[in-house]
């Protein structure tokens, strides 16, 4: 469990008056780690085993919103897929009232999506259950105008990069762009070059392990 940790006040004397400073403290604590929460492209959601929200940041709401299997009505997690209802609060249960963490796979089709359940039940005295959505890209828009900045990609080569980062292959790339195969062939050779990548495999590795931040754009 995240745990952060206020610049310590002043030595005081014992007595009533040093109360205040540590509510203070507590209260930094609070509102940095939300801040953080809220800066993280993967979604998270605090909950009760019944359903109940106790905390969402950006990345989950906006997911939500856009057609993940879970959703919100009012302060309740759902599902869309009446199917994912009962593997959900099998694990919201199990979670708080075990200690069981899992892996589910809920929705179906392309909107299928994995969801980390974890138990936040050490040391606290009411339990609660976090869940982690998966990212639906490799990394964010962000992240690549990062890494294009980095190494000095041209504007051509940052769209040929974050079609990559989309899964797309060269000559879907080519095909959405309306450039030869070979133009963009020759735009990821630059990119390779540039950030001295041997191949694409490596290329697309050093993209899915760049920090998961979320873009400017939504804030």
């Amino acid at each position: 469990m995240l745990e952060m940790i206020a610049p310590s006040p002043p030595p005081r004397g014992p007595g009533p008056q040093a109360r205040p400073e540590r509510r203070s403290a507590a209260s930094l604590s609070s509102h940095w780690l939300g801040l953080v929460l809220e800066e993280l492209d993967y979604g998270v959601l605090l909950l009760n085993q019944r359903g109940e929200v106790l905390y969402s940041n950006r990345a989950a709401r906006q997911a939500m919103n856009q057609g993940h299997p879970l959703l919100l009505q009012g302060h309740l997690v759902r599902t869309r897929s009446l199917k994912d209802g009962k593997p959900l609060f099998d694990a919201l249960a199990q979670a708080e009232g075990e200690g069981r963490r899992c892996l589910l796979r809920l929705g179906e089709g392309d909107e299928q999506a994995n969801v980390v359940v974890v138990p936040l039940n050490r040391d606290v005295e009411q339990a609660a259950v976090l869940l982690v959505l998966e990212r639906r890209q490799l990394c964010g828009a962000l992240a690549v105008q990062w890494f294009a900045l980095r190494y000095g990609l041209t504007p051509a080569e940052t769209e040929v990069l974050k079609a990559l980062s989309d899964g797309h292959e060269p000559a879907s790339v080519a095909q959405q762009q309306g450039v030869a195969i070979s133009t963009v062939r020759t735009q990821i050779q630059s990119i390779r070059a540039k950030s001295g990548t041997p191949s694409i495999r490596e290329l697309l590795r050093q993209l899915a392990v760049l920090p998961p931040l979320m873009s400017a754009l939504y804030n």
